[in-house]
């Protein structure tokens, strides 16, 4: 029933060319996925990445400005779009067939002969881009930020991905220059078209526009894998309507045979309105307007996010029935019923994939910067066998309190501080 199958080839100077045919859509996707990101950074270039890839709009050496540079994509009807994470940054176009090749030899003009001009101006954008994460008095607020750094302590995946304020403020071109030599070569990159294409021609076009590029090395980083005790908790003053609370929980990666069951934990927990997470603590209790689960999965780690905002004078019922609701995860297995809706939505959710060439390009592409990924048969099958004690096992696995970090960002009294506190403590 999942026909894609993605066709790989490996280029002379090392860039790797996969290709996920899908002859029934009308638009491609050109992806190019690099192995760099906030990780791979010292302290002193935390930011670097993110800073880098902001600058590729600014032009290059056939397009000189940035509006010639958008001007050109937009031509053929297209956008570009770019990201970066802490495991990767990617850049992609989105287009039609017939204007693929035109894709390709912009999209290799941007990361092989970027101008890097207009680097103050663009500075005072990525400032912009980091007061959303700050208060007035420069106060970080941003949950999920905060609760990085205290999950992995001294280590990279502890960066920002947007780096510190002072960082930006001094980074110069040259410190673009080296970060752009060192990790943008074709050894370090997988580009991955997806859509309604063939292998052979894929290739044909990256050989003729990509080839130019330096071959590079393939840069590596590891995560060492421990936790500190817990749990602990993180307070920042802010003096909004509402506080939020985010519990994070050191994870298993996507490449840990348990990843599947970790999955099913998710949306069982939270994928949809009748899940445990929404239907118990927004339509029953009325605690909070909504609530959400999420993993963000790396190569050789993982984060499992639960978070919510609430009233502050609800937020001790909120924090303690979230840990009510893990615990029971815990404790006894998820039913029989749950896990069969689980193991359907899973299977839609694939066969939806086959009509988003994004998702075909994410999956077949971005994952093969760091391992083969299964195909989507094969990804179903595996869903397909988790069992009730796959996820009570893996429960209990990640859901302790010495893998938690719980960060409350909102406006509380000592005495609900001290409320929440004992809460968390008491989860123990």
């Amino acid at each position: 029933m999942f026909t894609p199958s993605p066709s790989r080839d490996t280029l002379a100077n090392g860039l790797r060319v996969v290709t996920v045919e899908l002859p029934h859509l009308h638009t491609a996707v050109v992806s190019m996925y690099v192995r760099v990101g906030s990780r791979y950074e010292s302290a002193a270039d935390n930011g670097l990445s993110h800073f880098l890839e902001h600058m590729f709009y600014r032009g290059s050496a056939r397009y000189p400005s940035s509006y010639e540079l958008n001007f050109a994509i937009e031509d053929v009807g297209g956008t570009l779009h770019a990201e970066t994470s802490r495991d990767y940054s990617l850049y992609q176009i989105g287009l039609s067939q017939r204007h693929l090749d035109r894709g390709f030899e912009i999209l290799a003009d941007i990361l092989a002969t970027p101008r890097f001009d207009d680097i103050d101006l663009e500075r005072e954008i990525i400032l912009e881009e980091l007061s959303e994460d700050y208060d007035e008095d420069g106060v970080e607020i941003a949950s999920d930020e905060i609760s990085r750094r205290v999950l992995f302590g001294d280590h990279p995946l502890a960066y920002r991905i947007t780096g510190p304020r002072d960082n930006v403020a001094r980074f110069t071109t040259d410190d673009l220059r080296r970060h752009h030599q060192r990790f943008y070569g074709a050894a370090n990159m997988v580009l991955c078209v997806a859509g309604p294409v063939a292998h052979g021609a894929v290739v044909e076009a990256a050989r003729r526009h990509f080839d130019a590029l330096p071959r590079g090395a393939t840069t590596e980083v590891s995560w060492r894998g421990q936790t500190d005790g817990g749990p602990r908790l993180e307070y920042v003053a802010d003096p909004g309507s509402q506080t939020n609370i985010h519990l994070a929980f050191h994870a298993v990666p996507e490449t840990d045979p348990r990843y599947m069951a970790q999955l099913a934990l998710l949306r069982v927990l939270d994928d949809g309105m009748s899940t445990r997470l929404h239907y118990r603590l927004c339509d029953q209790l009325g605690l909070a307007y909504s609530v959400g689960a999420s993993i963000e999965p790396l190569h050789d780690a993982a984060v499992l996010d639960v978070d919510g905002a609430t009233s502050h004078g609800k937020v001790t019922a909120l924090v303690g029935n979230m840990l009510d609701l893990l615990r029971e995860f815990r404790d006894s297995p998820v039913s029989d019923i749950e896990l069969a809706k689980v193991k359907r939505r899973y299977r839609a959710d694939v066969e939806a994939s086959l009509d988003d060439s994004l998702s075909m390009a994410s999956w077949f592409g971005g994952a093969s910067l760091y391992f083969d990924p299964p195909g989507l048969e094969e990804r179903v099958a595996q869903m397909d066998a988790v069992t009730e004690a796959d996820v009570l096992d893996l429960a209990q696995h990640v859901l302790r309190p010495e893998r938690m970090v719980a960060v409350v960002v909102g406006h509380l009294n000592a005495a609900r501080r001290a409320e929440v506190r004992e809460r968390i403590n008491d989860w123990r």
